[in-house]
């Protein structure tokens, strides 16, 4: 069995011990970089692992984690990104989903989050980039599969109202905001956007955005 490796990308010099500890002990192979640059140009050798995952911070000094990301796709280099960031918003998340992000994680990361969130990038082949407008239908040319078929059911659910709020959150828009552009109270906002939560099984905002963005479930029902 090829070893999976983690590639840790991050600045800060104390979380990458710390997380590299970790990960060694989960039974990972592990290096760790302080710079993007030197991190690309090692997954783009011709020694670089086979199976390998980016476990990348999304603010650094130079170059940013969305940054890094956008260097791996023009250099055609495949390798699953899991974003990591002690400052989340949804623009962040949105924009790492966009990108083909397995999924955003908030420093200190939770160790099974982390763990599962590392299961899924191994266990996937490749992940489709791209954003849409928030509608029921995520299937692709290839026909739905059970996480598609399964997310479309969840979002048929909604009211046309709750679509509304879903759609301003993924535009990362304040509540008080989606309040004002939609003429209702900011309190009804909150309902709203906590029925969308528990209607579509989002365990977390990046969960709920990882699903719109990819029109999948994360896991089938």
């Amino acid at each position: 069995m090829t070893q999976r490796t983690i590639f840790i990308v991050d600045d800060n010099a104390e979380f990458r011990q710390s997380a590299e500890w970790w990960l060694q002990g989960a039974g990972y192979q592990v290096e760790s970089f302080k710079s993007p640059g030197r991190a690309l140009d090692q997954l783009a050798g011709e020694e670089a692992p086979e199976q390998v995952c980016v476990l990348l911070d999304v603010r650094m000094p130079g170059m940013s984690g969305l940054d890094m990301h956008d260097a791996l796709h023009a250099r055609g280099i495949p390798s699953p990104v899991i974003y990591m960031t002690g400052h989340a918003a949804v623009p962040l998340a949105v924009e790492a989903m966009k990108k083909g992000a397995v999924t955003f994680l908030e420093k200190p990361l939770d160790d099974v989050a982390l763990e599962s969130a590392l299961e899924a990038a191994f266990s996937q082949s490749s992940r489709q980039g791209g954003v849409r407008p928030i509608t029921a239908a995520g299937a692709g040319a290839a026909g739905p599969d059970p996480a598609q078929t399964a997310y479309q059911e969840c979002f048929a659910r909604l009211t046309p109202r709750e679509r509304e709020v879903l759609q301003g959150i993924v535009d990362g828009k304040l509540n008080k905001v989606i309040a004002g552009n939609l003429d209702i109270s900011i309190k009804t906002v909150e309902v709203h956007r906590s029925r969308v939560m528990s209607k579509l099984q989002a365990k977390s905002l990046p969960d709920l955005i990882k699903m719109v963005v990819t029109g999948r479930m994360n896991k089938t029902l």
